[in-house]
């Protein structure tokens, strides 16, 4: 009975010290209440001229399936805390577990992408 009881106790501590870099999928209304929260860098990965197209205001845009991509990442505050989005949610959610494996630790992912946001009539930029 110890060693399943020590079995168990050392699965949930394993388990509690992944979740911890875990990134929060959240829908556009409270993907919004995030990005102004004060410090939260957004970050586009989709394409240049998809993010010309229109974006949200005072987001980054670093292409997720871009050559340079892993560089690119390499160059951001890995203690900052970012709000990463792309068209349907399949880029960033990408995005998201190649900066969680690079050592980021404070990721939310807009889960139904920018389709969302407009969906639910929410501001963007157009250049």
């Amino acid at each position: 009975m110890k060693k399943v009881f020590a079995v168990l106790a050392a699965s949930a501590l394993f388990l509690t010290g992944c979740g911890e870099a875990a990134a929060t999928n959240l829908g556009a209304v409270d993907f919004q209440k995030k990005t102004q929260e004060a410090g939260v860098v957004i970050l586009d990965v989709r394409t240049p001229a998809e993010f010309a197209a229109g974006h949200l205001e005072g987001a980054i845009n670093i292409n997720a399936e871009g050559a340079t991509f892993a560089g690119d990442i390499e160059k951001l505050d890995k203690n900052a805390e970012y709000a990463v989005y792309c068209q349907s949610g399949r880029r960033s959610g990408n995005a998201v577990s190649a900066m969680k494996d690079a050592g980021f630790t404070k990721l939310t992912n807009l889960s139904s992408g920018i389709q969302d946001w407009y969906n639910s009539g929410l501001p963007i930029v157009t250049e």
